[in-house]
Formats: C-alpha cells, sequence, structure tokens
C-alpha cells in the first residue's frame, strides 16, 4: 500500500462545508489585510496558548525574526540555540546582525541540552532560542532558571509545537515571545506561508505590530525601518476554522504514535522517539533513529512507505555558517543524530490500513 507522508487535502475535505464559507465570506468582504478575521484570529491565539497579546505575521521565519528585533538583539549580541533544528532559527538571529551561539542537544528529546547552556553564557549573550522539535517542548522550567539567574531573554521557537505542554503551561507562554508557524504541515496550517508571535508583553507587542507594518505607528509616516509581514485576512480564516478542531488534531497525532509505539517497540535496529517527563508531545514528526538508515529508507520507498530527514546536516556545519568557526566533532550529539533520524508519516488523517502498512515495513526491515 503506498502511503502519503503528509496529505492536507483529507483534512481540508473534512472541513470543506466551514472553509468554504468562510473563504467566500471573506472574498466578498473585500478586506484581505489586517481584517476582521487576523485581529480575532491573533485574540484566539493567545487565549489557547496563554498570553496577554499575540501579532499575525507572514511566516514562521518572520515571527523569529520580528520578536528577535524587537526585544532588542543587534549587532554585538549573541543569542545561545540549537545546531539540530531548521535553518529559519538562525536566519532570524543573523538578520538582526546577532550571533549564534550553538550548544549541544539532548540524544532522547532533540531538544536543546540545558545543561549544556551555561558553560556558553557570556557578557556578549543577550538572550536563549529554544526550539521545540518535533512537537516536544524543551525543560522550560531549567531554562527559565538560567535565563532568570544570568537576566537573559528567551524567545521559544514554536513553529512545529502549538499545542505542546510542559508541566501543564503552553509553549510560546514561557518567555518574553513565542514564535509559530502556520505552514501547511504545521500543527494547524493555512493555505501557504503565515506565523504569529505571542507575548506578555504589551512594548514587544506593539513594537511586532509596528515592525511588521513596514514601521509606522500613523498612516505613511515611518518611525522605523520596518518590514511587509502582515497575515493575510483569507489565511487567518482558515486558521481560525483549524484552530477550533486543535485537540482533535493533536490528540489523533499522539494516537498515531502510540500505534506505532506499540508495533514498534523492541525493534533492534530502531531507537523511538521519548517523551519528557512534564512534557505533552504533539508529534508534528515522528522522527525515530537508525544506524542503518539509509537501507531502511530505501526498504521503506520499496514498499511504499515515504520518510523524511529532518535534518541531514547540523547548522553548525551549513556552508552559509561557516563564518562562525564551528567544525566536525564540535556537537557529537546533533551529528549523530544527523546521521541517524528519520521521520515516519504521523498526520492525523492517516488510515488504520496505512498505519499498520507502515509498522509492518518497517518490522519487515528487522526481519
Amino acid at each position: 500500500m503506498a502511503v502519503p507522508f503528509f496529505d492536507i487535502s483529507r483534512q481540508n475535505n473534512s472541513q470543506k462545508a466551514e472553509l468554504d464559507q468562510v473563504i467566500r465570506t471573506v472574498i466578498d468582504s473585500g478586506r484581505y489585510i489586517l481584517g476582521e478575521n487576523v485581529a480575532a484570529l491573533e485574540k484566539e491565539v493567545a487565549a489557547f496558548v496563554g498570553t496577554k497579546f499575540a501579532v499575525g505575521v507572514a511566516s514562521g521565519t518572520d515571527a523569529l525574526h520580528l520578536a528577535i528585533r524587537a526585544a532588542g538583539v543587534g549587532p554585538g549580541d549573541e543569542v545561545i540555540t540549537s545546531p539540530f533544528t531548521f535553518v529559519a532559527t538562525i536566519e532570524a538571529i543573523a538578520y538582526c546582525g546577532a550571533t549564534p551561539v550553538f550548544v549541544d542537544i539532548e540524544p532522547n528529546t532533540f531538544n536543546v541540552d540545558p545543561l549544556a547552556i551555561e558553560a556558553k553564557i557570556t557578557r556578549k549573550t543577550k538572550a536563549l532560542l529554544p526550539v521545540h522539535l518535533y512537537g516536544q517542548s524543551c525543560q522550560m522550567e531549567s531554562i527559565m532558571a538560567l535565563a532568570n539567574k544570568h537576566k537573559l531573554l528567551v524567545i521559544e521557537d514554536c513553529a512545529q509545537s502549538m499545542g505542546a505542554t510542559f508541566n501543564g503551561q503552553q509553549v510560546g507562554s514561557f518567555g518574553a515571545a513565542g514564535c509559530f508557524s502556520f505552514f501547511p504541515t504545521k500543527n494547524i496550517g493555512c493555505f501557504g506561508d503565515g506565523g504569529l508571535v505571542t507575548t506578555n508583553d504589551q512594548a514587544l507587542y506593539e513594537e511586532i505590530k509596528v515592525l511588521r507594518g513596514h514601521g509606522s505607528r500613523t498612516t505613511y509616516h515611518y518611525d522605523l525601518v520596518g518590514y511587509n509581514s502582515r497575515l493575510d485576512e483569507l489565511h487567518a480564516a482558515i486558521l481560525r476554522v483549524k484552530l477550533r478542531n486543535i485537540g482533535a488534531l493533536l490528540d489523533a497525532r499522539r494516537r498515531n504514535a502510540a500505534f506505532y509505539a506499540k508495533e514498534l517497540a523492541g525493534l533492534s535496529h530502531l531507537t523511538l522517539p521519548s517523551e519528557l517527563s512534564g512534557a505533552r508531545h504533539t508529534y508534528n514528526q515522528f522522527t525515530v533513529r537508525s544506524t542503518r538508515r539509509e537501507a531502511l529508507v530505501a526498504h521503506l520507498k520499496a514498499a511504499g512507505v515515504p520518510a523524511m530527514v529532518y535534518y541531514p546536516l547540523s547548522l553548525h556545519l551549513q556552508a552559509a555558517y561557516s563564518s562562525l568557526g564551528y567544525k566536525l566533532g564540535d556537537f557529537p550529539v546533533s551529528e549523530s543524530a544527523q546521521s541517524e533520524v528519520l521521520s515516519l508519516p504521523i498526520f492525523p488523517e492517516l488510515t488504520s490500513a496505512e498505519l499498520a502498512s507502515v509498522a509492518a515495513a518497517v518490522k519487515d526491515f528487522g526481519k
């Protein structure tokens, strides 16, 4: 059986009547930029995450960039983060003229190791940027304690983790800002690029709103060099429909993950993902490890089962960031992960037969 890695059309078809209605309403309104749906989505996401404010922007990358800039991070500053994440995390730091400083990751969660952070803090360190990778929260209690001890900002990269919690608290509500992506493959996604920043800091909230609209507080008067980073009204309307169903969507991801965990337990050629104590994993990706990854990927492909590698080369080894001066061997846990990780299909609408087909193909490789 051929299994899709991701198929957003299934989710859209299940919500077609409601989506068609809101899309038609937006089209008929003639208001397509920063309208009532954007304002409503911002309030609804803030309520869901548990913050006072939220600002819709054009993408998850922009959410990081604008949050970092609005927080006052700039040239000469250092931001501590993970080398094992999507490049947008450090692009946003570089856009602001600051320097990303890497610390290694935990082998079981793939998230930044809080025990490695303090040794990298210098007088130039301005912020910590934990990435809640694959849908699981970092150890935010430890990270916030370090930040408070050293008087550092915390900006959370929540691109893959909307709905994830740590000790019952939503990611995106711990630090100065939480940065979300609404790319179609995320826990809730729009029909293109979209992003959002959550915060409890009113000054930060106001600054991001100014930055997203060309640096203007009053029409045609520009106080800052800003950006064109506004969330489209159509995307916001679609996201409001998806947000109302996020509980069911995340429950389905967790059910799929539980099925894999049960079916694939005990396989000698595979290490399954683990859920951090106190965390609620949302499984934006179901990422396993195999020391025979390339052979396993080829086997799965032949069986009609796609697998993706997130990420094949850690950021400290990327050519674009060679000026940072890192080399092979600097972050051995991250480098080990890049050679072993692969993600199996996990999206909410997978059928029982498709899940069984994936599990059977993985087990067959072990034979």
